[in-house]
C-alpha cells in the first residue's frame, strides 16, 4: 500500500475509553447476538506504541448467526466486506462514525482460530513488559524507515510477530 502514510504513535491512555466507546455503541446495536466484544491490537495494550486505530473483535457463538450480525450492525451503519482474506475474520467498513476513534471492526466466532491469534498475542503482550518495549521500538523504527508504505512497515515487523506466535504454538 504505496502512499498509504504510517503514523506509529506512543500509547495513549484514551485509546482504553475510546475502545468503550466504540463497544457502548455495538452492545446496543447487536444486543444479544454478541457473546462479547474484545479489544485486540496494539491499541489494547497498555505502553505499546501503535497506528491510533482501535482493532476490535465481535465474538459470536457460531458463524450461523452471522447474517443477523450483517443485518444489525448495517442498521448501525457498517457495512460487510467479506474476510478480507483471513479465515475465521469478516471484516466491516463504516461511514458517519466521526464521533468515534477509527477503528477497525471484525466479527470471529468464538471457535475462530484468527480470533484465538488475536487474544493470545494480545494477552502475551500485556503480561511481557519487555516484548511491549521491543515492539514499540520495531513499530516505531518501522514507521520511521517506512512512513509512506504500509506493505513494508508490515514486512519489517513481521519477524517479531511470527517469533511470539511460535513462542505461542500458533
Amino acid at each position: 500500500m504505496m502512499g498509504k502514510p504510517v503514523v506509529v504513535e506512543q500509547y495513549n491512555e484514551e485509546w482504553a475509553a475510546d475502545f468503550q466507546a466504540i463497544k457502548a455503541e455495538l452492545n446496543v446495536a447487536l444486543g444479544n447476538l454478541a457473546q462479547r466484544i474484545e479489544h485486540v491490537g496494539s491499541t489494547s495494550v497498555r505502553g505499546l506504541s501503535s497506528k491510533p486505530i482501535i482493532d476490535i473483535d465481535v465474538v459470536i457463538r457460531d458463524v450461523c448467526l452471522l447474517e443477523d450480525v450483517i443485518e444489525a450492525l448495517g442498521k448501525a451503519g457498517y457495512s460487510h466486506e467479506g474476510d478480507l482474506g483471513i479465515k475465521g475474520r469478516e471484516a466491516f467498513k463504516y461511514d458517519g462514525k466521526e464521533h468515534l476513534r477509527k477503528h477497525h471492526l471484525y466479527v470471529c466466532a468464538e471457535d475462530s482460530a484468527e480470533l484465538n491469534r488475536h487474544i493470545k498475542f494480545r494477552d502475551y503482550l500485556r503480561s511481557h513488559p519487555e516484548a511491549v518495549v521491543e515492539y514499540s521500538r520495531i513499530k516505531e523504527k518501522g514507521a520511521a524507515l517506512f512512513p509512506d508504505d504500509m506493505d513494508k512497515y508490515i514486512e519489517y515487523k513481521s519477524p517479531f510477530i511470527e517469533k511470539i506466535y511460535g513462542d505461542l504454538g500458533l
